[in-house]
């Protein structure tokens, strides 16, 4: 049985709530948003090829719309390693596909990973370290394993995972199987499940072998996995638009978790900004020219560094200056940028800026 691991990272992402600097030329996976020189994208690859043994091992399944981009920034990935998809289908679909052009190359006995392209890691030892363990389990037994990131505050934006009875420990780290998965909980129930010490937040990665997961795509979302394997990848548009976790992670009775601790966030909206790069010493998080009055709480971002943002009086905004757009919102309803998109969408004098 292999040992090695495949990584996939999912990169077919829109990133509506970093707009407007995330857009449809520039999604979210191609920028860099926690000052560093290495887009969100190439950060991911940077810590999965190592593991993967090389460009050779590592894959990526993204849009029509961003391939060319996806090529650019990674010119190291092998082109039969990039899986385009014809419309987004959502994870299950992306999961699905990937397993089978993984299985047909190398056996229903490889393990596969999957990564969002969207995630900051602190510590890449440790991460490394759990990749290894997850690998293990993954080996050892049919297992679907997800990392379950140990919580650091009642988050409602988080889905959460319940940890039932312990399998074991691999790599010196703790295994459980799943006893459910919850969708984003309100404050108070979120609280709860920190008291009891057995939830975990659903980080969306997951590790398995490609068999087992087959397997469990044919028991619960054949309507994914059949069409798929009869028609091959232009039955893409056809197939329903569900996440992994709906489609099958929900369901499997194969679910096990990893609690890990890493230094994790998911940088879902521009509120990750301020988590990534806040200090106690600045009142503010400016990647802009700023010349601020009594401002206090702001995330600031300008991306041409010509550009000057004067604030007087602020408190607990975000501003984003984009080619030609202003973004201004209180940074408590940085999720609704989704909806005034919508807005835009529908009115032709805005076609430019989506």
């Amino acid at each position: 049985m292999s040992t090695a691991l495949f990584p996939v990272i999912l990169a077919g992402g829109k990133g509506e709530r970093f707009w407007p600097l995330s857009r449809k030329d520039r999604p979210k996976q191609f920028l860099s948003l926690d000052g560093s020189s290495r887009s969100l994208l190439q950060a991911t690859a940077d810590r999965l090829v190592s593991l993967a043994n090389g460009w050779g091992s590592l894959w990526v399944i993204t849009s029509s719309q961003v391939a060319e981009g996806v090529q650019q920034q990674l010119p190291d990935l092998p082109s039969e390693n990039l899986l385009i998809e014809s419309e987004g289908r959502d994870t299950a679909a992306a999961v699905a596909w990937t397993s089978l052009e993984i299985k047909r190359r190398y056996g229903e006995d490889a393990i596969i990973g999957f990564f969002p392209a969207d995630h900051w890691i602190a510590d890449q030892k440790t991460f490394a370290h759990t990749l290894n363990a997850a690998t293990q389990l993954a080996q050892s037994k049919a297992a679907i394993v997800t990392l379950g990131i140990k919580p650091t505050f009642p988050s409602t934006g988080y889905g959460y995972i319940e940890q039932g009875e312990k399998i074991g420990s691999f790599n010196e780290l703790p295994a459980y199987h799943v006893n459910r998965f919850t969708e984003k909980p309100n404050r108070e129930t979120a609280e709860t499940f920190l008291s009891t010490g057995r939830f975990s937040w659903n980080s969306g990665m997951f590790v398995f072998r490609a068999g087992v997961v087959l397997e469990e795509l044919h028991a619960h979302a054949p309507e994914i996995i059949e069409p798929l394997e009869q028609e091959g990848p232009d039955i893409y548009p056809q197939l329903p638009k569900k996440s992994i976790d709906y489609a099958l992670m929900e369901k499997t009775s194969l679910a096990y978790v990893l609690p890990v601790e890493f230094g994790w966030d998911d940088l879902g909206d521009w509120n990750a900004i301020e988590r990534l790069l806040k200090t106690q010493e600045t009142p503010n998080v400016e990647l802009a020219t700023h010349v601020g009055l009594d401002t206090q709480g702001a995330i600031i971002y300008a991306s041409n560094p010509e550009d000057v943002i004067v604030t007087i009086g602020l408190e607990d905004v975000v501003i984003v200056r984009d080619r030609n757009v202003t973004l201004v919102v209180n940074k408590e309803r940085t999720q609704e940028i989704k909806q005034i998109l919508k807005t835009l969408q529908n009115d032709p004098r805005f076609a430019d800026l989506l």
